[in-house]
């Protein structure tokens, strides 16, 4: 009896144990979409626009959006909101290339000769594993992503262009090395690159609204971008329906576009291996080739770390300047974190790292997020006439004293109000400011030139370029030729 009595009690104790801790796991669960939550949407108060998901052994602690999609529409973010995803298109891309290797048409170490004909002696014997790497040597880029370039003209600019380093020598990003890997996915295997990754990754996965063009896309969903919360652009599915096409600026390397959603059915399909086997997961995630200061190493198409807990992180950024998207993986404390935004700034650019760390650190608390300087500013410059400048600089230096540390922000924003048309009393100011702080800088004459111009104030803007010339800044010249001819 007394055995029997023993056995119950210990059953008893782990079940209540079990009880015990799937309570403890349910509220921690709960705070912690407590803290995510306040802490996106006091954020909103300042700007902030963009979607979280986190999964945590299995549990979806939180899947939100916040803010606008659109402004005009008054759109709100959810989790079937559809953003550029940037270079985590890298990613999909080497998964491609890992399922080739499964289906036996290609090899790691297949050199680009067997690929392309009439190659320079120095890319011949490049490696598959060299592009997926950023160890072939190329440059980060040959063009803007939309720049019109035929698939004949990219690829001989390509090869043409001269490498950075020996391939195999260094670590080296490089988005045209991706691009690459996606024109041999297409040689390989005899399909258009957007329908082989929609055949066998994107379907598989049950990714119905990831990709350039084949999708049907919810055009409800589809987010507007707002860089730095002022310049709006369309969604990038709109420049590629224009087209009709993607070119190879972007192809494999980024542009891609998808949802919370289905990131998430993405990482189910990693981790259960519909995708990859285990064996090509694990050459996905292997850390091959070390950063230049050493601080990660690369896989293929993911970055790869240790935490401070000395655990492993997987993780990837991607970004065009208005869209950021960020994914960070933690395998041995089965965490994953999808974040994106649609209005990308400094101030957001990094939230997906303070989300983590408050799953992971119960006593992190992070600093309320900011508005952004160039945000703030515009927002003074609407409600304020310019002889309030000086009020301006001192709240800049108050409260963005980094960010307000050389010339460039002045610069900057006072370019971006000529960009905008608008408050170009405002640009003017800011201008002259600018050279009054800093009054040896050729290049800040010549905007200020450009500022008198805007405002019809053509001897100041005449003076201003000759001063922009004497402080040894050429690219004035053509425009105080031009001035004097009229």
């Amino acid at each position: 009896m007394k055995k029997i009595r023993l056995v119950f009690s210990t059953i008893a104790l782990v079940i209540l144990g079990a009880f015990t801790s799937n309570a403890q796991e349910k509220v921690s669960s709960k705070d912690n979409f407590t803290k995510i939550d306040n802490y996106l949407s006091d954020g909103t108060n300042n700007g902030f626009s963009g979607a979280i998901l986190v999964i945590k052994e299995g549990e979806l602690i939180i899947n939100k959006g916040y803010g606008l999609a659109n402004k005009d529409s008054n759109a709100l973010i959810n989790p079937n909101t559809i953003f550029d995803i940037g270079s985590n298109t890298k990613q999909f891309t080497s998964t491609a290339i890992l399922k080739l290797v499964e289906q036996n048409k290609i090899d790691l170490t297949d050199a680009l000769s067997k690929y392309f004909t009439d190659l320079p002696v120095d890319k011949q014997s490049i490696t598959i594993h060299q592009l997926l790497t950023h160890s072939a040597g190329f440059s980060e880029s040959i063009g803007r992503d939309f720049s019109e370039i035929s698939q004949k003209d990219f690829f001989e600019k390509l090869f043409a262009s001269k490498l950075l380093s020996e391939p195999g020598e260094k670590y080296s990003y490089s988005n045209v090395g991706y691009s690459l890997l996606g024109r041999i996915i297409e040689l390989a295997s005899g399909e258009p690159y957007e329908v082989f990754l929609n055949k066998h990754l994107f379907t598989p996965s049950g990714m119905l609204q990831t990709g350039y063009l084949l999708p049907k896309w919810d055009t409800k969903q589809m987010s507007h971008g707002y860089n730095r919360n002022i310049i709006e652009t369309e969604s990038t599915i709109t420049r590629y329906q224009e087209t009709g096409d993607v070119n190879w600026h972007l192809k494999g390397n980024g542009g891609i576009n998808s949802t919370q959603n289905d990131m998430l059915r993405w990482y189910k399909a990693l981790k259960t291996n519909i995708i990859l086997t285990p064996e090509s997961f694990k050459k996905l995630t292997t850390p091959y080739v070390s950063s230049p200061k050493g601080t990660y190493h690369y896989g293929y198409g993911w970055i790869i770390e240790k935490s401070k807990a000395n655990t492993l992180i997987i993780s990837h950024d991607g970004s065009n300047g208005t869209f950021t998207h960020s994914l960070i993986w933690y395998p041995e404390e089965d965490l994953y974190i999808v974040y994106s935004t649609n209005a990308n700034s400094s101030k957001v650019g990094g939230i997906a790292y303070d989300v983590a760390k408050i799953i992971l650190d119960e006593s992190y608390s992070p600093k309320p997020i900011k508005n952004n300087v160039y945000a703030f500013t515009m927002n003074y410059l609407k409600q304020h006439q310019t002889d309030k400048s000086d009020k301006l600089l001192a709240l800049l230096q108050e409260n963005y004293a980094d960010e307000f540390s050389n010339s460039s922000l002045l610069n900057t924003l006072g370019n971006l109000l000529l960009r905008l048309n608008e408050n170009l009393e405002w640009a003017l100011e800011l201008f002259k400011n600018n050279v009054q702080l800093y009054p040896e800088d050729g290049n800040l004459w010549d905007s200020l030139g450009d500022g008198y111009k805007s405002n019809d104030l053509m001897e100041d803007a005449i003076k201003s370029y000759q001063k922009a010339i004497e402080l040894g800044y050429k690219d004035s010249q053509q425009k105080l030729t031009e001035l004097v001819k009229q």
